[in-house]
């Protein structure tokens, strides 16, 4: 088990996105909580760590009873009518998809 803790890297990002999952975890899936959740979805999609933030993000999604392709649906329908973050100061802060 070691060997595969020993191939797990560290995202840049992960203290931050700690702390946004954090708040998912207990926040309802308004419009900017959806399009954040999709955008950690695509972040940690296939990255090789960071399982605890992979596991909290599946529980988010049980919790708001969604599937994957329900939400990347939402969020698409949401991008394509408005734009979630302009309430929210630096837009490429904000909206980091790296």
């Amino acid at each position: 088990m070691s060997e595969v803790k020993n191939k797990d890297q560290q995202h840049p990002l992960y203290n931050r996105d700690r702390a946004l999952i954090n708040t998912l975890l207990t926040a309802a899936p308004t419009d900017l909580n959806l399009a954040e959740l999709a955008r950690m979805r695509i972040r940690y999609n296939g990255f090789p760590g960071a399982r605890d933030l992979q596991a909290d993000l599946d529980k988010i999604m049980q919790t708001w009873n969604l599937t994957e392709a329900e939400l990347f649906e939402k969020t698409r329908q949401l991008h394509a009518t408005k734009s979630v973050y302009t309430n929210f100061g630096n837009k490429s802060e904000t909206e980091d998809w790296s």
